[in-house]
This record gives C-alpha cells, structure tokens and sequence, in this order.
C-alpha cells in the first residue's frame, strides 16, 4: 500500500506515489496582552496653622482706705480766764 520512500526518506512523504506535502498558508494568531504598573506620584501638601490666642480681660476691684488726723485747735479768745 505505501511505497518504500514512506521508510527511506520522511514520514511525511507516506502517500501513495510519495506526494511532497502541502504547506497552507499560515494562520496568524493575535494575543492581546495587558499590563499595569503603578506610578506612584508625590503630591505635596502643606498645611499653615494660625494660632490665636485671645485674651479676655477681668477687672477685679482692689479697695483701699486712707486715714488723716487732723488737730485742730479751738483757741477762744474769751477763754482766757482760765490761762
């Protein structure tokens, strides 16, 4: 049934009267790949603090007292009966 060149040559050539084979035209094959990386990014923040400080002010009453003597001298003149 097969011909001796099925076993002196290829085994692509085992068809009767030993054929070459036929080469079709290629099938083309289209993979899509992702890829993903990260990118790390520097976002700069800045915080400003205002501080207030606030002052109430309180009034708290300090008394103080004062004292004068104060001498003062009667002298009658139509006293003098008793000098």
């Amino acid at each position: 049934m097969f011909n001796k060149c099925c076993f002196n040559r290829n085994m692509g050539c085992c068809m009767p009267r030993c054929e070459q084979q036929i080469v079709e035209p290629p099938i083309n094959k289209c993979i899509e790949k992702e890829f993903y990386h990260e990118v790390p990014h520097v976002c700069p923040i800045h915080t400003h603090v205002i501080n207030r400080h606030i002052y109430k002010h309180t009034y708290t009453p300090q008394y103080s007292c004062s004292e004068e003597n104060q001498v003062i001298n009667n002298d009658c003149g139509s006293c003098s009966q008793f000098q």
